[in-house]
């Protein structure tokens, strides 16, 4: 199975699904990609005071993930994409992708509105298409947290029309990727530190 190709301690730690042999791509094409994913996710934590943390333009989670990530080489990327028809360029604008380096992209998406995961996707879907990436990672939490959310009096705020797993997999197996080979992180109990 093709999720064997990432490290037991992360798949101990993480519920990781792939779509199109995404693992076996990263780990022949994209090694020194792969093993940023995984040592990031191998050194995060989720901790109480983050989940405890007031809203804002991005969560301490995605900003922890986000920085390992850049530390390695990765940037937020856009793209300039259009069709030219009769000479005549029509613009089809993408949004940015958070995380981008060597033709994979990395979208975390922590706590946002669930129709932020069909942007991800069909952006995912239109950049596979155009042979700008070759695969697309998305990093969600498991709704098996919700009841410690509840307990820490921040279930309001991590409601079911938030981006998590649960959410995500119905679009995906929808096929809202196309045929963009995918990297699926579901972050749970498992990463959780009530002491921090």
């Amino acid at each position: 199975m093709g999720t064997d190709l990432i490290r037991k301690s992360v798949r101990a730690r993480y519920r990781i699904e792939e779509r199109h042999h995404a693992c076996a791509i990263l780990a022949s094409d994209f090694p020194g990609e792969l093993n940023d994913i995984v040592e990031c996710l191998d050194e995060f934590c989720l901790r109480r005071s983050d989940v405890l943390a007031k809203g804002g333009n991005k969560s301490p989670i995605a900003i922890a993930i986000d920085a390992f990530l850049e530390s390695r080489g990765w940037a937020e990327k856009g793209f300039d994409t259009k069709i030219v028809v009769d000479s005549i360029e029509l613009p089809t604008p993408t949004h940015k992708i958070d995380n981008f380096k060597n033709r994979v992209g990395v979208e975390v998406e922590w706590n946002n509105k669930d129709p932020f995961f069909d942007r991800d996707l069909n952006n995912f879907r239109l950049l596979h298409q155009l042979n700008v990436m070759s695969v697309g990672v998305i990093v969600t939490r498991l709704w098996e947290l919700q009841a410690e959310f509840k307990a820490l009096g921040k279930g309001a705020s991590y409601g079911m029309s938030t981006t998590h797993w649960d959410k995500l997999i119905p679009k995906v197996n929808g096929g809202g990727a196309g045929g963009c080979p995918l990297l699926l992180i579901g972050m749970g109990m498992s990463c959780y530190d009530p002491t921090l």
